[in-house]
Parts: structure tokens; C-alpha cells; sequence
């Protein structure tokens, strides 16, 4: 086993404000054990999902001011999971940096395509048919989405080819960003360094 497959590739983030107080645990090479404690069940359970299928190791805790509403929550949480993900990802040494995705969930089609660049940028094409699923407002996947990109550095596009039911359009899409990051930040034993004629990621 290498020196970069030997190394631990994890990180803890702590993030308190007015409107949230999260500490959050995130392990690439975990075997999808989650430990999720929100104030936004549907959060939860789309986090449960991309945990699973990605392969990662998530713990969160948050409390936030949903009396408001959930947005500061969700974004909150986005920001941290990719904070976390750059600190666990260090140097970028020996990973793939690349994948692209689709899952299907019955009628739905979704696809997500990773580039752990460096260079933040968030892609969105989603039309979902209804604006809320149960109490959780279809908006805030796009504010999760685009602050775990922005925070984690990495270039993000996801696209939501079709589907009919809400719920099984962004189901599809966490499970793919799962797979896709998965895949994006698995050590290629012929990678020497970083993957960048650059030499730096």
C-alpha cells in the first residue's frame, strides 16, 4: 500500500453563527455510515443517500433557525461538507479528479459531472415539477449544491435530463453526486503527484 493510500483522508469542521451552530465529520474512504442530526428531515435523508452511495463516512449535527425558514440550514451544512472535503482532500496527490455520472430512480434521469479542480464552478439545469417536496423547498438544492462546490473548490455541473416526480428527480441527483465524488477522489495508483501537467491542483 502507498504512502497516499496509507494516509487518512478526513476532516472536521465546527461552524457557528447567528443563525447556525454545525459540527460536521467527513471521511472519503469510509464504508457509508451516516450520523445525521438536522432540523431538515429531507436533507437528511438526501445526505443519507449521497453518503451511501458515494462510500463516505458523514456525521452531522445542526441546529438552525427554521422558524425562518430551512435555507440557512442547508446552506450551512453545503458550506461545511465542502470545506470538509478540500481539508480531507489535502494536496489532491494521486486522485483520479474526474467523473462523470447518471443515476435514473424510475422515471427520473439525473447526471453529475466533477472536476476537483480548484477552481470553483457550479453548473445547474433542473426543472423540477413541483416547488416543494413535503416542507422542503426544491430551491435550496441549487444553495446546497452551489456552496459544497464553491467551498470545496471544485468544479461542479449537474443536470437533471427529466423526470415527473420531485422527489425522484433530486434523489437521482445526490445519489450521482455520491458516485461521482466517489469515483473523482479514488487514488489511480499511476497518478505521480497531482493530476495536472500544472503540478499543482
Amino acid at each position: 500500500m502507498t504512502e497516499q493510500q496509507q494516509a487518512v483522508r478526513s476532516a472536521n469542521i465546527d461552524r457557528k453563527t447567528n443563525e447556525t451552530n454545525i459540527q460536521l465529520s467527513f471521511n472519503v474512504d469510509g464504508t457509508g455510515i451516516t450520523q445525521l442530526e438536522t432540523d431538515v428531515p429531507f436533507l437528511n435523508h438526501m445526505l443519507d443517500l449521497f453518503t451511501k452511495h458515494g462510500q463516505f463516512d458523514l456525521k452531522v449535527t445542526a441546529n438552525g433557525d427554521i422558524d425562518i425558514d430551512d435555507h440557512h440550514t442547508v446552506e450551512d451544512i453545503g458550506i461545511c461538507l465542502g470545506a470538509a472535503l478540500r481539508e480531507a482532500l489535502g494536496d489532491k496527490r494521486g486522485i483520479k479528479r474526474y467523473a462523470s455520472v447518471f443515476i435514473p430512480m424510475d422515471e427520473a434521469l439525473a447526471q453529475v459531472v466533477i472536476d476537483v479542480s480548484n477552481r470553483p464552478h457550479f453548473e445547474y439545469r433542473a426543472e423540477y415539477p413541483s416547488a416543494q417536496v413535503g416542507s422542503f423547498t426544491t430551491e435550496l438544492v441549487h444553495e446546497f449544491l452551489w456552496k459544497f462546490a464553491l467551498e470545496a473548490r471544485i468544479t461542479l455541473h449537474v443536470i437533471v435530463h427529466y423526470g415527473q416526480n420531485t422527489h425522484h428527480m433530486i434523489e437521482a441527483v445526490f445519489k450521482a453526486l455520491g458516485r461521482a465524488l466517489d469515483e473523482a477522489t479514488s487514488i489511480d495508483p499511476r497518478v505521480k503527484g497531482v493530476p495536472s501537467t500544472k503540478g499543482v491542483l
